[in-house]
């Protein structure tokens, strides 16, 4: 038995070096994969930037401001959400509760976005159309709407917090939200006649004027924000998951409530996490291309109202690079916007990794501390 242990040992060390050599290799080509695509965007664009007549390179302002609009809205529609529900399905929510949510909104992120697109383009937008001022109601009373249960619930019996717990929350809210949604939706046009005289978008006209169309920045911000919702809620459930749980124990045990422990210090100890979960939610809200292509009306203007469209530059590569000649000027345009979203992409996703390193350099410290 043991010659046959001692024979065995060669074959294993030789499977261990090939495997080894195999992963080695597996990284170094994507490495240099990606290290291609970057010189290869770069040549390409090279004869433009170094063009002495720099001029073109404003046809790429508008694309870059869509672009950068398009990711703002997705974000402020998304963080709030994806980070208010990482932070109750990480410390408040029950588990069993918590095993069977977590997998259902991760799952959500393998929804293709061109079917995200299509059904913010086709049914989204024609209905905020019809009814903008209810939307706004409804996107403005919902959050306030469920500051106002979390009151009511604080204030209530003991009674009543045992039968409703904060760890089931998730479920016994959907039917106060929903009743909330169809208190907003009855009441807009009280509130629509009281605060603009009974037609919003003529009120926007006359006042700001500002033009609505139907595919704009607020339907790609939340069809955007709907998809980015999943990976950034992922990323950050986890990095609160991770905090050491003596931390949150020795804060409620010096007087602390949880939701004290959780503000100052879980968030405090996973901010780089947090950080990271909001750098790479950007990168996919930058590269987005076929929400944009469906939700938004693709023209280029220099414009920060949300009722009005843009064109992003991943958009602008899938529209125009099929027709543009190799070599042209807008080959080369196309190629420079893609250069840009490519070290965007490239800067963001190395950001998000130094901090997720120092975060895990954190938490090795404080777990030999303690």
């Amino acid at each position: 038995m043991t010659r046959a242990r001692l024979s065995s040992q060669p074959l294993r060390h030789l499977q261990d070096r090939i495997a080894t050599a195999l992963i080695t290799a597996g990284g170094i080509g994507v490495l240099l994969a990606v290290l291609g695509i970057g010189v290869f965007l770069l040549w390409e664009a090279a004869p433009l930037l170094l063009d002495e007549e720099l001029g073109s390179l404003s046809m790429l302002t508008p694309l870059a401001w869509g672009t950068l609009k398009a990711a703002l809205m997705a974000l402020l529609f998304a963080l709030p959400l994806a980070l208010g529900a990482a932070a109750y399905s990480a410390f408040f929510m029950s588990p069993r509760l918590r095993s069977r949510i977590k997998p259902t909104l991760e799952m959500m992120e393998a929804i293709p976005g061109v079917v995200v697109g299509f059904i913010a383009g086709m049914v989204l937008a024609p209905w905020v159309e019809r009814h903008l001022a209810s939307t706004l109601v409804v996107i403005v009373w919902l959050p306030l709407s469920a500051g106002l249960a979390g009151m009511l619930w604080h204030l209530a019996s003991r009674h009543w917090q045992r039968r409703l717990p904060l760890s089931w929350a998730a479920l016994w809210l959907i039917p106060w939200l929903v009743a909330m949604g169809m208190l907003a939706l009855w009441s807009t046009p009280l509130v629509e006649q009281a605060l603009w005289g009974g037609d919003l978008r003529r009120y926007l006209y006359d006042a700001f004027g500002l033009d609505y169309m139907t595919r704009n920045a607020l339907i790609v911000g939340l069809a955007m924000g709907f998809a980015v919702i999943p990976s950034v809620y992922s990323l950050a459930e986890d990095a609160l998951n991770e905090v050491p749980r003596p931390l949150m124990e020795g804060a409620q045990a010096l007087g602390a409530s949880r939701w004290q422990a959780v503000i100052k210090v879980a968030l405090a100890a996973a901010g780089p996490g947090l950080f990271s979960a909001v750098m790479i939610g950007a990168g996919r809200a930058v590269g987005e291309t076929m929400i944009v292509l469906m939700a938004s009306s693709n023209t280029a203007l220099l414009s920060a109202s949300p009722f009005e469209g843009m064109r992003t530059m991943a958009a602008a590569i899938a529209i125009e690079l099929p027709e543009a000649t190799v070599g042209g000027v807008t080959y080369r345009m196309l190629v420079l916007a893609a250069l840009v979203l490519f070290l965007f992409t490239f800067f963001v996703n190395t950001l998000a990794e130094v901090v997720r390193q120092r975060l895990r350099r954190r938490y090795q410290r404080m777990g030999g501390g303690a």
